[in-house]
């Protein structure tokens, strides 16, 4: 499970004008029509062609919790593409990213300083350079590891240097034990 990754697909979803499909028949003959066939279907979620089929003709009605779980994520990936392009692009050009979050929190200076890292509760608007670069590194395969060293550097730019009118000497932010993460748009 990637946290930020996950944040991100989730401050996106949140831009949806209308609900996902609520039930399992409903979602598959979504995913049916996007993927242009039962087959495609049934590998991506990796269960038979049939059963497929009989999700689509309503002669399945609960999947198991397991297939829940990956036909929902899976329809969610879909939804609304265009909602979902114009709001990341809204984020990165206008608009921004907010980053609510519980971490622990420190940073590396000069000698003198202190530099002891401890449990924050931030809550920080980021430019829109930094949502671009937060949705850039996502759509180009980036690991959690590498969208938050990405969520580092901006905050140490917005939250601890305060766009360069303080801390200039910092060089940098460590952005580690997270709690709790959540971005919105």
């Amino acid at each position: 499970m990637s946290m930020f990754g996950d944040g991100l697909d989730q401050a996106v979803q949140r831009a949806f004008t209308r609900p996902i499909p609520k039930s399992a028949g409903a979602q598959m003959r979504y995913l049916v029509k996007q993927l242009r066939g039962t087959k495609a279907v049934a590998q991506m979620l990796r269960v038979s062609q049939r059963t497929v089929e009989r999700y689509v003709k309503d002669q399945i009605k609960k999947p198991r919790p397991a297939l829940a779980s990956r036909l929902e994520r899976e329809v969610k990936a879909r939804w609304q593409p265009q909602i979902r392009a114009k709001a990341r692009e809204k984020a990165a050009t206008t608009g921004g990213i907010v980053i609510d979050t519980r971490a622990r929190l420190g940073y590396v200076a000069p000698i003198g300083s202190t530099d002891q890292d401890r449990i924050r509760h931030l809550t920080v608007a980021l430019p829109p350079h930094h949502a671009a670069r937060l949705f850039d590194a996502q759509d180009q395969g980036a690991n959690d590891q590498q969208l938050r060293e990405i969520a580092a550097e901006a905050l140490k730019e917005v939250y601890f240097q305060d766009g360069g009118r303080r801390a200039g000497s910092l060089e940098e932010v460590r952005f580690t034990d997270v709690e709790h993460l959540e971005f919105d748009l």
